[in-house]
């Protein structure tokens, strides 16, 4: 179970940097298609027809972070009950937290910048967050090791 936990922290923190890229890659290509004379307004959107080099960043994105990551946290948080890790399942637990609230930010944002805002600097403690639960289980793998070995 504890490389399981490993590699779901990793996963985790894997796909956050999957979440930056892909509205990285979306939001720059949307600009390009505005400077090349487009334009962007709620019929735009409402259409589902907007066609331009990203685009495809940004159901990447709502995926992603909507769903991939928040079941990947659950089944984290999950798994840290047999893993036995010590400071497991609070890592765990954080982890999961973490989500909901940038799951939550993500939804709003788009009602005021702030949330906006928040959700990016959200994201990094996710990130920073799954990857202290993937190191932890690294840690107590070379702890185990020579002990298994013995």
């Amino acid at each position: 179970m504890t490389n399981a936990y490993k590699i779901l922290g990793g996963l985790i923190a894997l796909l956050v940097f999957v979440q930056a890229a892909s509205i990285a890659f979306a939001f720059s290509g949307l600009t390009g298609w505005i400077e090349e004379g487009n334009t962007l307004d709620a019929a735009a959107m409402e259409s589902r027809s907007l066609d331009f080099t990203g685009v495809l960043g940004f159901p990447v994105h709502a995926i992603t972070g909507t769903m991939l990551i928040p079941l990947l946290s659950l089944i984290l948080l999950i798994v840290s009950f047999f893993a036995k890790l010590p400071k497991g399942v609070p890592t765990a637990a954080a982890v999961l937290g973490l989500v909901f609230v940038q799951v939550f930010l993500g939804i709003t944002a788009s009602s005021t910048a702030y949330a906006g805002l928040l959700h990016g600097i959200n994201a990094l403690l996710v990130f920073g967050a799954a990857a202290s639960a993937a190191r932890l289980a690294m840690v107590a793998d070379r702890v185990d090791a020579p002990a298994a070995r013995a």
